[in-house]
């Protein structure tokens, strides 16, 4: 992609959604550092039906590490990996309560010193929970920086730190939030719907797919 498409490419993103939000349901950042946690290698949906169940009855890393990791199972079972989500979280919970006063903190470094909490995850909790302009480079984003030509890499790190390069700043923000719906709606893996993108202008994706 071109230096000079950049800027229409997520001016246009924007005009569609000036206010993405995360899929996950949450209501603090606790909850959201949860969610984001069991959301790994599963659907925003299916995590959403299981926290729908949990936070009612544990919503707080002292209330999570009282269910001990047993009781969580009951409420995660229908999640992908639950077992050792269960374990990550009640231990990341233990952290927070004896290391930071059941807060989450708001460094990637604190974050990323608790169990189950990768560099993606802190990115996500650091950018939604508060605010600060990170790229969290999951399979949607990945895809879209490789194919559209935004953010070529081998790795979701090396995708993360050509996105903090090109992206403006004053589309840091959002950035991961419209290229993850972006690749999860219109550039999807197997068949990209391109006769419908209206960022397909601005991309280097040649053989663009045309309306069934």
């Amino acid at each position: 992609m071109k230096k000079a498409d950049i800027e229409p490419f997520f001016a246009t993103l924007e005009a569609a959604n000036p206010t993405p939000e995360t899929e996950l349901e949450y209501g603090t950042p606790f909850e959201l550092l949860a969610a984001v946690l069991l959301s790994a290698q599963a659907t925003d949906v299916g995590v959403n039906k299981a926290t729908r169940r949990l936070f009612p009855v544990a919503n707080t890393p002292q209330a999570i590490v009282d269910l001990g990791v047993e009781g969580l199972e009951d409420y995660i079972k229908t999640i992908g990996l639950y077992r050792s989500k269960a374990k990550h979280l009640v231990e990341a919970s233990r952290m927070l309560v004896e290391h930071h006063g059941g807060e989450v903190p708001r460094t990637r470094a604190e974050l990323e010193a608790l169990p189950g909490v990768g560099r993606k995850t802190a990115n996500v909790v650091l950018n939604v929970a508060f605010g600060e302009p990170t790229m969290a480079v999951d399979t949607h984003i990945f895809r879209v920086g490789n194919r559209t030509g935004l953010a070529p890499g081998k790795t979701p790190l090396e995708v993360e730190l050509k996105l903090e390069k090109r992206v403006p700043e004053k589309y840091r923000l959002h950035a991961h939030h419209w290229l993850i719906l972006h690749g999860r709606y219109t550039c999807v893996a197997r068949k990209p719907l391109c006769w419908k993108c209206a960022v397909s202008p601005y991309c280097d994706y040649k053989p663009k797919t045309p309306a069934p």
